[in-house]
C-alpha cells in the first residue's frame, strides 16, 4: 500500500467528529498524566496564583499535566458562564501567544462561546472594529497596556466584561474588570460537572467556533466564520498526514503524544491555532511557549522541541542568526560556507557516492551538529506556512538536518489545504492536498504563454469540510469568494476519491502550478501578479524568495506593474555591509539614506542581484533596484501580523525611490 492510500484509510482515537471542547476533554482523559504545557518564568506577572499554576523559575520552564490543564480550563469555562456567557456569544482574545491564551480558548469553546481574535499590534481604532464588528460581549486582554487600549474605545463597544491575564494595578472600582485569577476562583466555586459536560456538547458541528479576521491589506478586515466542523476536519486531515501510521518506517518523523513543540507564532492567526494548538493538543503533545521572540534560540535550546510551526520570515531570521554565529571569524565563515555547499549538493544527489558521503559526514561534525544543538538537538519536523518559502532556504535547512515541510492554506480553509508528507517531501512545493479536499485550477486568470511548466497553472479553487461558510455579515464578499463551476474557463481538477464532491468552490486568489505528480507549487497572489507593459506576467514571490538566504540583502519587494521591466526595492543587511566595507578599507557614511545611495554599496549589492537573476527568464530579471533605509516590519506597518508584505504601504512609503527606478533620464 502506498502512503497516499494508507493516509486515506488511517483512523485512530485522535480523529473524530466532536466539538472542539469535547476534543480537548477526550485528549485530557487519554493523556491525563502526560505534560500538556510548559511555561517560562520571569516573563509575565501572571495573575493565576501559585496554588493554581506553580511559579516557574526565571529563564526556566515548568510543566503542567493534561489533568492540571483540564482543571484550569473547566474552572475558567464555569467562570465565563457565571459572568453571563451563553452558547453562541462572541468573546475576544487580545493577547500574545502564551499558555493562558490556549487555556482561555478551550475554556470559551467549552462554555459554548465563539472566540474572536485580536492581534496585539492592533491600534485602538482596529481594536474597536475587531470587537464591535462581531458584537463581542467581552474580551480577555493580556495585561494593563492592552486593557487601556480597549478602555480607550469602550464607549464604542457593548462589552459586558473585561478579563486580564496578568495582574492589574487599580480598577478596583470596576465590577466588570477582573483578572484571570478572579475568573478562575469564581468558576471553581460555581463549577458543576454535569452542567459543564452539557455546555461542551451544546454547539452543533456547523455552529461557529471562531471568527478570525483577515489582515485587511485591501480594505476592512473580514471576519472568517469557522465552525467546529471546519477546525475538527482540518485536525483530522493533518493528523492523517503526520500520524504514527503503521505503514511508516521508524525513521519517518511523526506528530504524536511524545512530541515536544515550541509555540511562538500568533495564536490569533489560524495557522498556529490549528497546527500549533488544536492538532498538538488533540495528539497529546506537550506545547512550550517561547513567550519572548528575542530569546527564541535560547528557548529552543532549553526546551529541546522536536517540532515547531513558523512562517518563512522567521526561518530567514533564524538562518541569519545561525550564519552570523558560525561566521565569527574568516576561517569559521569559510568552513560554514563549504559545509552548506556540501550539504546542498548531498541533498540534491539521488545517490551520493563515497566521496560526497565523507564530505557530508565531515560537514555534519564541523557545522551541522553544532547548529542542531543550538536549536535543542531534537528537531524532527519544522512546518512552514503563511507565505512562500524560498527553495534555496529550504534546501539549506534540509542540508543541516533540520527538515522544513512546506504547506499551504488560508484562514478560509482552517487553514491547511496541502502540505508535504514527511516520507516524500519535495522542496519547492507546498505538497499534495490533504485528504477530503478537492482542488481545481482556473487557467483563465493568467497568461498561459507566460508559463511553460508541465502541468496546469492558474488560480487554485478548493472545497472540502475545512472550507468556511463565508464572511461575517458580508454576504456580497461571500458570494464573490465562491463559484459553482469547478473549471470556469477550462482547467484541471484533482479530486480526492473519498472527498465530498458537492458544494461550491472557494476561490483562493492564489496562482499555483499543479504538477503532474499531484504536488503543488505556489506562484503568487492573483492580485500581486505583475503585468509588464510588454504583456508578460511575472510572479514577484519567487524573485523575492531568491534573496531569502542572502547575507547582503535583508528583504526584497519586486515592482514593475505596467512598466517595461522588473525593478526592486531592496533592504540591505547594514551590519554585513559595514563589515564588508571595513574589510575593504571603505569609509561609509553613518546616515542610512546616504549609505543606500553610496555607489560603492550599490555596486556590491549589484553582484547579489546578478546572482539572483541567473535563475530567472530575461523578462523576470531585476533590471534596476533601489536600496531603502528601513526594514519592513509589523511595527512600522509594512508587514501584516503574519509577516506578509503590505505592498501598497511599502510603495507609498518609498514612492520617490520607485520613481527613481523608472526615471527614464
Amino acid at each position: 500500500m502506498n502512503w497516499r492510500d494508507a493516509e486515506r484509510e488511517y483512523d485512530d482515537e485522535v480523529i473524530g467528529t466532536t466539538t472542539l471542547g469535547r476534543m480537548f476533554e477526550e485528549t485530557a482523559e487519554r493523556n491525563a498524566n502526560r505534560p500538556a504545557q510548559r511555561y517560562k518564568g520571569g516573563v509575565y506577572d501572571r495573575s493565576l496564583t501559585d496554588d493554581v499554576l506553580p511559579a516557574a523559575e526565571p529563564d526556566s520552564f515548568t510543566a503542567i499535566s493534561y489533568a492540571e490543564m483540564r482543571n484550569i480550563v473547566r474552572n475558567l469555562a464555569a467562570g465565563f458562564r457565571d459572568l453571563g456567557v451563553e452558547s453562541g456569544d462572541r468573546v475576544g482574545i487580545f493577547s500574545n501567544t502564551r499558555m493562558e491564551w490556549a487555556q482561555t480558548d478551550f475554556a470559551l469553546l467549552g462554555a459554548g462561546a465563539v472566540v474572536t481574535t485580536v492581534y496585539t499590534s492592533s491600534s485602538p481604532d482596529q481594536v474597536s472594529y475587531l470587537l464591535d464588528d462581531p458584537d463581542a460581549d467581552g474580551v480577555v486582554v493580556e495585561n494593563q497596556e492592552l486593557l487601556e487600549r480597549v478602555l480607550e474605545v469602550e464607549d464604542e463597544l457593548a462589552l459586558e466584561f473585561i478579563v486580564s491575564i496578568d495582574e492589574l494595578d487599580g480598577y478596583d472600582d470596576r465590577d466588570d474588570i477582573l483578572t484571570l485569577a478572579e475568573l478562575h476562583e469564581r468558576g471553581a466555586e460555581a463549577f458543576d460537572e454535569e452542567a459543564y459536560q452539557e455546555w461542551v456538547d451544546e454547539p452543533a458541528m456547523d455552529d461557529l467556533a471562531s471568527l478570525i479576521y483577515t489582515s485587511g491589506t485591501t480594505g476592512k478586515p473580514k471576519g472568517v466564520q469557522l465552525t467546529h466542523s471546519n477546525f475538527r476536519s482540518n485536525v483530522n486531515q493533518i493528523r492523517k498526514r503526520f500520524a504514527p501510521r503503521p505503514d511508516r518506517d521508524d525513521d519517518v518523523p511523526v506528530i504524536d503524544s511524545d512530541c515536544q513543540a515550541m509555540s511562538y507564532l500568533p495564536l490569533a492567526h489560524v495557522f498556529e491555532r490549528t497546527a500549533g494548538h488544536f492538532l498538538l493538543f488533540a495528539s497529546g503533545a506537550c506545547v512550550a511557549y517561547a513567550e519572548n521572540p528575542d530569546t527564541l534560540q535560547e528557548d529552543f535550546s532549553t526546551v529541546q522541541p522536536n517540532t515547531a510551526t513558523s512562517v518563512p520570515r522567521v526561518y530567514e531570521k533564524i538562518y541569519d542568526a545561525i550564519r552570523e554565529q558560525a561566521s565569527e571569524s574568516p576561517v569559521k565563515k569559510r568552513i560554514f560556507e563549504w559545509a552548506t555547499d556540501v550539504g546542498v549538493e548531498y541533498q540534491r544527489a539521488d545517490s551520493p557516492g563515497p566521496i560526497l558521503n565523507t564530505k557530508r559526514a565531515l560537514a555534519d561534525k564541523l557545522v551541522f551538529s553544532t547548529v542542531r544543538e543550538a536549536l535543542g538537538g531534537e528537531i524532527e519536523i519544522l512546518i512552514s506556512g503563511g507565505g512562500s518559502l524560498s527553495p534555496e532556504l529550504a534546501r539549506l535547512y534540509h542540508a543541516m538536518g533540520l527538515p522544513i515541510f512546506e504547506g499551504y492554506g488560508l484562514t478560509e480553509t482552517s487553514p491547511v489545504v496541502a502540505v508535504n508528507p514527511p516520507e516524500e517531501p519535495k522542496i519547492g512545493t507546498i505538497g499534495p492536498t490533504v485528504t477530503d479536499v478537492d482542488i481545481s485550477i482556473d487557467e483563465s486568470v493568467v497568461d498561459q504563454d507566460a508559463f511553460d511548466d508541465p502541468g496546469t497553472v492558474g488560480e487554485l479553487l478548493t472545497r472540502g469540510p475545512n472550507v468556511t461558510q463565508g464572511y461575517w455579515n458580508k454576504p456580497s464578499a461571500t458570494d464573490r469568494a465562491f463559484t459553482d463551476a469547478a473549471q470556469p474557463d477550462g482547467g484541471a481538477a484533482l479530486q480526492d476519491p473519498d472527498a465530498d464532491a458537492e458544494g461550491q468552490w472557494f476561490r483562493t486568489g492564489d496562482v499555483v502550478h499543479l504538477r503532474e505528480d499531484g504536488y503543488i507549487e505556489f506562484r503568487d497572489r492573483v492580485k500581486q501578479l505583475i503585468v509588464l507593459s510588454t504583456g508578460k506576467n511575472v510572479a514577484p514571490g519567487p524573485i523575492e524568495d531568491a534573496f531569502a538566504a542572502s547575507e547582503v540583502v535583508e528583504q526584497c519587494m519586486v515592482v514593475g506593474d505596467g512598466e517595461k521591466f522588473i525593478g526592486a526595492l531592496l533592504v540591505p543587511n547594514v551590519e554585513h555591509i559595514r563589515e564588508w566595507a571595513d574589510e575593504e578599507g571603505i569609509d561609509l557614511p553613518d546616515d542610512l539614506e546616504a549609505l543606500c545611495d553610496d555607489d560603492r554599496v550599490r555596486e556590491y549589492v549589484q553582484q547579489e542581484v546578478d546572482r539572483a537573476n541567473e535563475d530567472f527568464e530575461k523578462h523576470e530579471t531585476i533590471k534596476q533596484f533601489e536600496l531603502v533605509p528601513q526594514e519592513f516590519t509589523e511595527e512600522n506597518e509594512m508587514l501584516t501580523p503574519t509577516m506578509k508584505k503590505k505592498r501598497r504601504v511599502i510603495m507609498d512609503r518609498f514612492e520617490n525611490r520607485v520613481d527613481r527606478i523608472y526615471d527614464e533620464s
